[in-house]
């Protein structure tokens, strides 16, 4: 983009999560007190197998956390320029894939999905892609209608011009 070109919208999409790393690292320090109390009472009770699986619990929850991190590494942005919409969207791996469209053709929907969810999806040319999976149902209409919003206001710029 250059610096002249005008700049319609411009949005950074990523998944929420509600613990942040230092609670993290709180909740599993306290976890893991917890479990190894309980493990070492099981100990002195002559019961000392128990406390291995303390352990696999503790694991088990990192683990769990840990992924549920790394699809929060899922990232998308939607750019609308002068000349063009674009939507890219990179992975949790960090692959990065790029969609380019022509923003008068370009048509926003918010498809309902049974029971009682949607999808966010441009559509131009025969071709479509769904945005903002990772959101939830208010906030895809929410970008839907800014998105919308913006596409018409550049359209009545463009036929201004």
């Amino acid at each position: 983009m250059s610096k002249t070109e005008k700049l319609w919208f411009d949005a950074v999409l990523h998944p929420h999560r509600s613990l942040s790393a230092r609670g993290f690292v709180i909740l599993m320090s306290i976890l893991c007190v917890i479990s190894f109390g309980a493990g070492m009472a099981f100990v002195l009770m002559g019961a000392w197998p128990v406390f291995g699986f303390f352990g696999l619990d503790v694991l088990a929850i990192y683990v769990a956390f840990r992924i549920n991190y790394r699809s929060g590494r899922w990232l998308e942005t939607i750019r609308l320029t002068e000349d063009q919409l674009v939507v890219g969207q990179r992975d949790p791996q960090g692959h990065y894939k790029e969609w380019r469209f022509q923003p008068y053709w370009v048509r926003v929907h918010v498809v309902d999905r049974p029971p009682c969810d949607n999808d966010l999806v441009l559509t131009s040319h025969g071709q479509s892609l769904s945005v903002g999976a990772f959101l939830n149902g208010e906030e895809r209409v929410d970008l839907a209608a800014a998105l919308k919003d913006a596409l018409a206001r550049h359209q009545r710029d463009v036929a201004l011009s």
